[in-house]
């Protein structure tokens, strides 16, 4: 692909991309505040669905419970509009997760693995993060919004205060990824993914069997709540199950996990 096969643009994208919709229509920023404020206003306007907001940069995205994601040049910085029934609601950050875990092994070859709810790792540290926000009214989507970061050329030497939680591809192989390749190939795993739903083809089954939270012992913390267990398993919604230290089952919707060996 020469010198040009890390810069972007909607045609080095769609051109001869093997999807039906997903990544059919894209929106290109040289730079941007987030692509999923973006997004937002697309869907809100009635945008096509599958249709895609990337930035060469992001300047202010966010990543779960109002953190910053850090987005600069040479990284994937992309929000996907989807209109999902809302029974799928709940298995969009499962299919997320999946397209991302399998577009990074095809093109990488790196074995990716997934912590609960949403954090992908290489080698036990974050390589990705993803957001979905969605809008619901009287029991129908009016739409949802993939948003997906991955750390694809990031130099984490110039970021030493993320080094030891954070990796990137380029990091992890020792050379540059090819960010267009693996752009493509999300697209495309995010729009089988998505198209399996109503088949009943389990994602939840797929999304289960990668994540390395299970089994293990972890600190989970949702605001000032903290609550500790082993992680015994996930249910159908997503929902962690925590089997606390006196026995109870605890439901954990939502939260940050750290997996832990305590007392």
């Amino acid at each position: 692909m020469g010198v040009t096969e890390n810069s972007l643009s909607p045609t080095s994208i769609t051109d001869n991309l093997e999807t039906h919709f997903v990544g059919q229509r894209v929106i290109y920023y040289p730079s941007l505040t987030s692509t999923m404020e973006v997004a937002r206003r697309e869907a809100q306007r009635g945008a096509a669905e599958g249709t895609v907001i990337i930035a060469d940069e992001q300047t202010v995205g966010r990543g779960r419970v109002r953190r910053i994601w850090l987005s600069p040049r040479g990284n994937i910085a992309l929000s996907i509009i989807l209109y999902p029934s809302i029974v799928y609601l709940p298995s969009l950050i499962m299919l997320a997760s999946l397209a991302v875990v399998y577009s990074i092994e095809s093109v990488t070859g790196l074995k990716a693995q997934l912590k609960w709810p949403n954090d992908v790792l290489i080698s036990g540290r974050k390589v990705c993060g993803i957001l979905i926000e969605s809008d619901v009214r009287g029991g129908r989507v009016d739409y949802a919004i993939i948003g997906i970061g991955i750390n694809v050329n990031l130099r984490l030497a110039d970021f030493p205060e993320f080094s030891p939680v954070a990796t990137s591809l380029s990091g992890e192989l020792g050379r540059e990824v090819p960010l267009i390749e693996v752009i493509r190939r999300l697209l495309v795993e995010v729009e089988r993914l998505y198209l399996a739903l109503p088949s009943g083809e389990s994602i939840y089954q797929q999304w289960r069997d990668r994540l390395i939270t299970l089994g293990r012992k972890v600190e989970v913390r949702w605001g000032k709540t903290i609550y500790t267990g082993v992680a015994e398993s996930v249910a159908g919604d997503g929902s962690l199950l925590l089997r606390r230290s006196d026995g109870s089952l605890t439901k954990i919707v939502a939260g940050d996990v750290t997996l832990r060996d305590y007392k």
